[in-house]
């Protein structure tokens, strides 16, 4: 005990002195009353007899000082007990004066009545049927380490604590708990004390369940707290918020994007930062069903990131999902838009989503319309990439010769592709005109083949074609067709000619 100690003991037991001497001076006194001298005997004689080792005491912090702590014992003298032994985990002094623990009497003098947490020290048989009894907790140290458990010295006797009555935790190695000090619960005390069984777990367990229910106290509805995710299910995660006390984030509480596994965005023993969002409540059972939220830690995405989207503005996102009539695209986490089945190309007609986009793939995409107050965003990938018809007259004249690929053949024609997104149609009528014929009729859908641009139909995004294969009537249907005025004024020039010489 320190000096500041001490003197604070001294000061406390010179006031009830003082207290005593003072009460019997100032009143008045009839000649039958007690002699200064008997008082002082009976303030004394109290000491001792008010309060009995092994007795649990409930009282209130007087004083706290650098080694020791003073306490109400509700006699006519405070208790005291070493400051070291109320520290909790992390080595902190966890009350503060006028807050009321619970302590047991392990020494009562004529002086001070000393306390502690557990009973220790040399106890009979009796202490230890009381510390049965009544629950007590008394200080043992743990000696060897035997088959399923330990052998622990208790108030100087031999008992054994089974192996999952040491800890909470599953124990590991048992050599980390070899002559170290714990409190103990005496759980069977049998053939007068040969036979004493104790339990730390069951101890253990009751601080945590007191710890546990001041944890519960201070949060609620809203708390935003810290926990440690224990396990995954296909449904959510776990997270432990304080030991033996869980909740539960469901998937689609874990994040405003969309998620298909849990484990696709957590991994057990990740320290995650949660909110609670429903009221913390016991049920019948006195478990408690606590739910969780971390989207909710960050606002909605469609009030927030949502609203700086426009019209015409070309984003790069991913394809979460498909459906028959589109895909669904992630501009942001949380905000999500739908690309139309025809929206997806010009190059070709699109029968399934997923011959565009498959989920995963990221893609560019360009907004067509939004719609904020129904959450609603329509996307096109084919405006993102831009329309190949936009200068096809200037790309394709009218009779110029051009090599495409056998799209598809139908019974009147062939489909011949120019470009992607650029097809037209080489009539089963024109074929038969061509130069070969049967070279054409025998390409395969994919083979190259030489075509003449007939007409263009912007309007309907059409394009008639003829054979362009290069065979000697081809050659002179071609040049016919390109230099028809030019033959015919030849010809005229040379008759005129002859005339005037036969003239």
């Amino acid at each position: 005990m320190t000096n500041e100690d001490q003197s604070d003991k001294i000061i406390k037991k010179d006031k009830q002195f003082s207290e005593a001497i003072s009460s019997y001076f100032d009143e008045p006194r009839d000649d039958d009353e007690k002699s200064f001298a008997e008082l002082l005997n009976d303030f004394e004689s109290d000491i001792k007899s008010d309060v009995q080792v092994g007795e649990r005491v409930r009282g209130e912090i007087i004083s706290i000082g650098m080694d020791t702590v003073f306490v109400n014992t509700g006699t006519k003298i405070d208790g005291s007990v070493d400051k070291a032994e109320l520290l909790d985990k992390e080595k902190a002094f966890p009350y503060n004066v006028g807050d009321i623990i619970e302590l047991f009497v392990v020494s009562v003098d004529e002086n001070e009545i000393k306390l502690s947490k557990a009973l220790s020290g040399v106890g009979g048989l009796t202490l230890l049927r009381e510390a049965r009894e009544k629950s007590m907790p008394v200080e043992g140290k743990v000696q060897e380490a035997c088959k399923g458990g330990f052998i622990v010295d208790i108030l100087t006797r031999r008992a054994f604590c089974p192996i999952s009555q040491m800890d909470l935790k599953f124990v590991e190695n048992q050599d980390d708990y070899i002559g170290k000090a714990y409190q103990f619960l005496i759980s069977r005390l049998e053939e007068n004390g040969k036979n004493i069984v104790v339990s730390r777990r069951e101890l253990l367990q009751r601080e945590q369940d007191a710890a546990k229910q001041e944890f519960l106290k201070e949060i609620g509805q809203g708390s935003v707290v810290n926990g440690r995710i224990t396990r995954l299910t296909p449904y959510g995660a776990f997270v432990e918020l304080f030991p033996g006390l869980e909740g539960m984030i469901h998937i689609s509480e874990m994040s405003w994007s969309r998620l298909e596994k849990p484990e696709d965005f957590f991994k057990p023993d990740d320290v995650v930062q949660v909110k609670i969002i429903n009221p913390v409540e016991a049920d019948e059972s006195g478990r408690y069903k606590i739910a969780l939220s971390i989207k909710e830690l960050t606002g909605d995405p469609w009030e927030n990131e949502a609203q700086s989207f426009q019209a015409g503005q070309k984003l790069r996102g991913k394809v979460t999902r498909c459906a028959p009539f589109g895909a669904f695209v992630e501009l942001t986490p949380g905000v999500e838009g739908l690309v139309h089945i025809s929206e997806m190309s010009y190059k070709k007609r699109i029968v399934k989503p997923e011959e565009i986009a498959k989920p995963g793939d990221m893609v560019d995409v360009l907004i067509k319309d939004i719609d904020l107050d129904n959450r609603r965003i329509s996307l096109s990938i084919r405006d993102a990439e831009g329309d190949p018809w936009i200068d096809v007259a200037e790309k394709y004249k009218i009779g110029s010769i051009v090599n495409g690929l056998v799209e598809k053949k139908e019974s009147f024609g062939y489909f011949v592709s120019l470009e992607p997104g650029v097809t037209g149609l080489l009539p089963k009528s024109k074929i038969k005109d061509g130069g070969s014929p049967v070279e054409i009729e025998k390409a395969k859908e994919g083979a190259s083949i030489a075509v003449i641009v007939d007409s263009i139909n912007m309007e309907d995004r059409k394009i008639s074609l003829s054979p362009g294969t290069k065979g000697e009537a081809d050659d002179w249907r071609t040049y016919a067709r390109s230099n028809q005025n030019e033959a015919l004024g030849s010809l005229g020039d040379k008759l005129k000619e002859a005339l005037n010489k036969k003239g």
